[in-house]
């Protein structure tokens, strides 16, 4: 299969339109009110299931709406809110320095910027297009675990360092089509291109694999 630039671009084109049929629902599946509980969803999203973080944010947002509340939480009683997370040691830690971070030096605004956004503890590039792409509408490529997997099973990047990936399909994918294409994707990785074996013979976009039946 060609591997060319203008190759890849024309059939991730064609993928984008075939899954934008197929997942017109495709969104981002934490849920959040604001680009602050996003960013707070996001940091607990790490090695946890988007469903599970859903049922531990309602509580942790009523006691800590904002950056300036969350700034001053005890470390042991939001470990006892995100326990059920995993890791919720560290990413108790984290969710305090992020808050810090917000309230000291940008006085509690949310942050608009990849710049800005990575600045932040804990905060990587993942996390800040996820903020970019949902909140702000910008062009956004989410390299989570299921973009990495999909688009290098399709064959749309060789790339394996996340920034890397991230590079490649900027320059594949219209930049108005971005955001939209990392969560088609995203929501293809959970539904049939899963990862310990693929559901090949489900697949809407096999004809356009190199791997098909892998």
């Amino acid at each position: 299969m060609d591997s060319s630039p203008s190759a890849r671009r024309r059939r991730a084109a064609e993928i984008f339109t075939i899954l934008e049929r197929e997942y017109p629902d495709a969104r981002v599946h934490l849920h959040f009110r604001n680009a602050f509980e996003l960013l707070a969803a996001t940091i607990l999203a790490a090695q946890c299931t988007d469903e599970r973080v859903n049922q531990v944010t309602p509580a942790l947002f009523g006691k800590f709406p904002d950056p300036a509340s969350l700034a001053g939480a005890e470390q042991g009683e939001l470990e006892a809110l995100i326990r059920s997370t995993g890791f919720y040691r560290n990413k108790a830690k984290s969710l305090l320095g992020m808050a810090r971070a917000l309230t000291e030096r940008f006085g509690g605004r949310m942050p608009e910027t990849i710049e800005e956004l990575t600045s932040i503890p804990g905060v990587g590039r993942k996390t800040a297009n996820v903020l970019l792409g949902a909140c702000y509408g910008r062009p956004a490529i989410i390299v989570d675990t299921h973009l990495k997997r999909v688009t290098t099973r399709l064959a749309l990047t060789a790339e394996s360092d996340p920034d890397g990936i991230e590079a490649d399909l900027r320059s594949i994918i219209p930049e108005r089509n971005q955001t939209r294409f990392s969560w088609l994707i995203g929501e293809h990785g959970r539904r049939v291109c899963v990862a310990r074996k693929p559901l090949c013979e489900r697949c809407p976009v096999r004809r356009l694999c190199p791997f098909p039946d892998q």
